[in-house]
């Protein structure tokens, strides 16, 4: 069982950036990707950005392409979220991801397996 923290989250005005930063309990030798979430009041849980842990391929929702960047640090076995030029659209509940099978899409929520309780960003305009 794969436990996932996040930490980073905060407020922060249109314009300026954030950090997010995901920390897994174990090994993530199975793990198959992991991914970044968000989810506004009132709205479904979205697709932000995904890296496929092996291979560090990257993926993104076309609503921050250019804006934010995940990356992993596989000795440390974290992924990041790198968020600049935040928008108030931007704030949600963001929630890390993991996943151990390759089933596409990459973007779907529902094929991933673990989940970290989730880091509040608030972007002021």
């Amino acid at each position: 069982q794969v436990q996932l923290v996040e930490s980073g989250g905060g407020l922060v005005q249109a314009g300026g950036s954030l950090r997010l930063s995901c920390a897994a309990s174990e090994r993530t030798f199975s793990t198959y990707a992991m991914g970044w979430f968000r989810q506004a009041p009132g709205k479904e849980r979205e697709f932000v950005a995904a890296i496929k842990w092996s291979e560090g391929t990257t993926y993104y929702a076309d609503t921050v392409k250019g804006r934010f960047t995940i990356s992993r640090d596989n000795a440390e076995n974290t992924v990041s979220l790198q968020m600049n030029s935040l928008k108030p659209e931007d704030t949600a509940v963001y929630y890390c991801a993991a996943r151990k099978y390759s089933f596409v899409p990459i973007s779907n929520r529902w094929l991933y397996d673990y989940w970290g309780q989730g880091t509040q960003v608030t972007v002021s305009s």
